[in-house]
Formats: structure tokens, C-alpha cells, sequence
């Protein structure tokens, strides 16, 4: 079999990729191990796909080569998938934070880019795996279980390691080290954190699906504010997931509970209206009733409130505005939502995507050292990427 263009992966960047090289008269295979194609995108955003990021920048966006993102960014915005979705008359509102979700189903967005696929031709080939590749003469040469298949070039769209449940593998980081890539050290991001501390494990399963709103989670001079949640294995949440991808084993993350309160000032308010009322009683207002019981079991003595000295309660107010915590680790690459790290975007053409290394050889999306933040940036890059390379292809 011969044709222009083999991409490997069918997900948001290869489906992207495909359509609209083959758009541009191309002849495209895409070829994916798995029996269904954008798996990611099914389960993405609680079922309805948060597709893009109304506030799209690069400052939004990890990378060892923090300016290799701006190119395709400008050049295939947040805009432009929107005229997309729009093109296929799907539904979608804004959540929260510019995060755009379809009002129906994220299946939505994966016909969306089926019919684009459909539409201009591709082959798309599930169910394939890739034994081999070579350099030939005039492009790259591949052991299939479709059989031989020769192409003027080859996009690497296999993603990274993240949900190996989906189908998630290391091919893309294997190719790439085959053709003299280097790897940036992968690892879990977007990511819940787990807990060893046997007090804080028991606060935490105690208070499993319990969420807290607008917290502060800082680490490594980063911090999100958006909520928090306790899972039976630790914390997890928006802002947890946020700042995973800036954590390092050993670190420790600082939480402030309540951001928008000014704890002191209230504190003392109640002490000054409401003397007689427990401690507990008084931050089962903030949070539940069982969360406050819980804080003050693990670190306050609740007792009514007109009984703590000054300096107890600037203490109590301190504790509830930074909470510090090392977490013992991640949920790892089970649960996480992206990876960090990969192929190191200085042997890449930020406005192509092609490998400096290999001419004729692309790579795309998660597979790149280059990770968003939560909240459709990560799709964003698959588009923007997907088309960077669909230009030059």
C-alpha cells in the first residue's frame, strides 16, 4: 500500500491531522491499534468533552521549551475550532474560566471530526498495529498488520501514557528514540494526589466526596484557585489536578480553605456576636458540618469561642489558610489526565512539527513535551499542533 501520509493515532490530534491534510489533496492513512477511534475524547470532561479554552495562552501551557507552543497557537486559535463546531451545528456553553463543554455528549465532537475525515477521504484503519518502521528513499516504510505500507511522510500522533485503560502506550516516545529524538522524563500530570499520613488518610476517606469551593492550592510558586475534593485515597478536585503538574515528589503543597474569607477579621467577629457557640459549630457554616467536626478533631480543641485567646485564633485562622501537606505521590498514569514531558520540542520545527532529526517525520499533540493546563488546553494543542503539521504535509 502507498499513500502521502501515515498517522499514527486516531485521537484529537491524528483525527485533526487527517482531515485536514486530506483536505489539502492528500492521500491519508490513519491507522490506530485500538478498536475505536478517540477514546480520550468519549470520556473527556465528565462525558460532555471540554473542547477548547475561551482564554487560550501560552502562559497556559508546560514545556522545557516554553515559547515552541506560540507558533501553532496563533495560527490555528481557539476561534477556529469554534467555527468548527459551529460548521457542525454543535451545541456547546461556557462552564467556567472560558472552559467550553457540548451541551450534548463529547461523542459530538469526535463525529464532528469522523465527518471531516469522511469527507475528505481518509483511510481510517483501526484495530492495526505497527511492527516496524524504516527510512526508505523517499519517505518511511512500515510493517503493518495491513501489510506493507509505504509513505512520503509519517505523523506521530499515539499520544502519552496517561489512562493505559484507553490504550494509551510508549510507541510514539519508542519511534522517536529510533530516530535519534530525545525524551524529556514523562510523568503523570493532571493528576489526584494520594496521602500515607495516617491522620490526614483518615480525614480524607471520612470525608470522601466531600468538594470544597474556591481553594488556593500552591506549590513551586504556582496556585489555582477552584475546588477541591477527598477522595478514599487522598485529594482530588480542579485545583489539585491543576497543580499536580508543578509538584515534585517530596514537595509540599500549601492549601488555603477559604481564599475569599478574611478568617481573622470573621473570627473575631464571632467571638465579639457569638461567644457562646462552639468553634465547630461556627465553620460548619464555611463547610459542612461534618468537614468543620473533622478540622477541629485533627487540629483544633473545639470549645465555644470566646474561650480562645487572641493568639488561638490567629493561629486557627493561619491553619485554615495554609494547610501544608506532602502528598506521598499521584494516582500515577491510571488516572491522570495528561503526561508530562516527551519528545524535546528543540529537535522539533515549532511551525511544522517536523522532526529535525528525520525529515518527513511529524509529531503531534501529548506525544510532544508540551502539556496544558486543565480546562481544554490540552485539546487546543491537539488542534493547533494537527494543523501546524497538516500545512507542511
Amino acid at each position: 500500500m502507498n499513500c502521502d501520509v501515515v498517522i499514527i493515532g486516531a485521537g484529537a490530534a491524528g483525527l485533526m491531522c487527517a482531515a485536514q491534510s486530506a483536505a489539502r489533496g492528500r492521500s491519508v492513512l490513519l491507522i490506530d491499534h485500538a478498536n475505536k477511534a478517540g477514546k480520550k475524547i468519549l470520556m473527556s470532561g465528565g462525558g460532555r468533552c471540554n473542547f477548547t479554552n475561551l482564554y487560550v495562552e501560552p502562559g497556559n501551557f508546560l514545556s522545557g521549551n516554553a515559547h515552541f507552543c506560540k507558533s501553532a497557537l496563533a495560527r490555528y486559535t481557539q476561534w477556529d475550532f469554534i467555527e468548527l463546531v459551529g460548521k457542525h451545528g454543535v451545541a456547546w456553553h461556557e462552564k467556567k474560566l472560558g472552559q467550553l463543554f457540548c451541551d450534548n455528549k463529547s461523542s459530538d465532537i469526535l463525529e464532528l471530526l469522523l465527518a471531516e475525515c469522511a469527507e475528505h477521504g481518509v483511510d481510517l484503519r483501526l484495530d492495526t498495529s505497527v511492527q516496524a518502521v524504516e527510512k526508505s528513499s523517499d519517505g518511511y516504510h512500515l510493517q503493518t498488520s495491513l501489510g506493507v505500507v509505504d509513505c512520503r511522510a509519517l505523523v506521530i500522533a499515539t499520544g502519552g501514557l496517561s489512562i493505559p485503560t484507553l490504550g494509551a502506550t510508549g510507541f510514539g516516545y519508542q519511534i522517536a528514540r529510533q530516530f535519534g529524538h530525545s525524551l524529556l522524563p514523562t510523568r503523570a500530570g493532571l493528576v489526584p494526589f494520594t496521602l500515607t499520613d495516617p491522620a490526614l488518610k483518615q480525614l480524607c476517606t471520612e470525608l470522601s466526596g466531600t468538594s470544597v469551593e474556591d481553594c488556593r492550592v500552591s506549590c513551586n510558586g504556582q496556585s489555582f484557585v477552584e475546588n477541591i475534593l477527598f477522595t478514599h485515597r487522598g485529594l482530588s478536585g480542579p485545583a489539585i489536578l491543576q497543580i499536580s503538574s508543578y509538584w515534585q515528589p517530596g514537595d509540599a503543597a500549601h492549601i488555603d480553605l477559604l481564599p475569599s474569607v478574611d478568617l481573622p477579621a470573621w473570627l473575631a467577629e464571632q467571638q465579639r456576636d457569638r461567644p457562646n457557640s462552639e468553634l465547630k459549630t461556627l465553620l460548619g457554616e464555611l463547610f459542612t458540618k461534618k468537614m468543620a467536626g473533622l478540622l477541629c478533631e485533627l487540629w483544633f480543641a473545639s470549645k465555644p469561642i470566646k474561650q480562645y485567646g487572641i493568639r488561638e485564633l490567629e493561629q486557627i485562622a493561619a491553619q485554615l489558610a495554609d494547610w501544608t501537606l506532602v502528598p506521598a505521590g499521584t494516582e500515577g498514569y491510571r488516572t491522570a489526565e495528561v503526561t508530562l514531558g516527551g519528545v524535546d520540542t528543540r529537535e522539533v520545527s515549532s511551525k511544522t512539527m517536523e522532526s529535525q532529526k528525520s525529515p518527513g517525520l511529524y509529531f503531534i499533540g501529548e506525544v510532544l513535551d508540551v502539556t496544558g493546563h486543565l480546562g481544554g488546553f490540552n485539546f487546543q494543542w491537539a488542534w493547533a499542533s494537527a494543523h501546524a503539521a497538516a500545512q507542511s504535509l
